[in-house]
């Protein structure tokens, strides 16, 4: 039985019912090179032809912008795979990226600081 909110796609007791790799058409690669911090959007472009049911949740959830591990974890895929949704969408228009926005180091202790926040959110 589904729960509330995650569509036909999980399963309470079985996990997800689609293999995540079934998602992408068994491609691992994305076809741009992004970041888990970059930052996607959605352009208001619609995709022609049919990229199927996640390629539609990632794009709902770039309404605004977003993390690129944010939308995988949203999608409860693995991030290589959601890389290569998101790809997808870039490539056809639907969504537009930008690099992340530090400056330094990406383990720059302010960084840092702010996952651990909000991993203690989530706790």
């Amino acid at each position: 039985m589904a729960a509330a909110g995650d569509g036909p796609w999980l399963d309470d007791a079985a996990g997800r019912l689609v293999r995540p790799f079934t998602v992408s058409n068994g491609r691992t690669e994305p076809s741009i090179a992004l970041d888990l911090m970059s930052q996607v959007m959605a352009t208001g472009v619609t995709p022609l032809g049919y990229l199927g049911p996640e390629h539609a949740q990632a794009l709902d959830l770039c309404r605004a912008p977003v993390s690129v591990a944010e939308v995988a974890a949203q999608l409860r895929l693995p991030a290589v795979i959601g890389k290569v949704l998101l790809s997808d969408l870039v490539d056809c228009g639907a969504l537009t990226t930008k690099p992340p926005a530090y400056h330094h180091t990406p383990t720059d202790r302010s960084l840092l600081e702010a996952v651990l926040d909000g991993l203690r959110r989530q706790l």
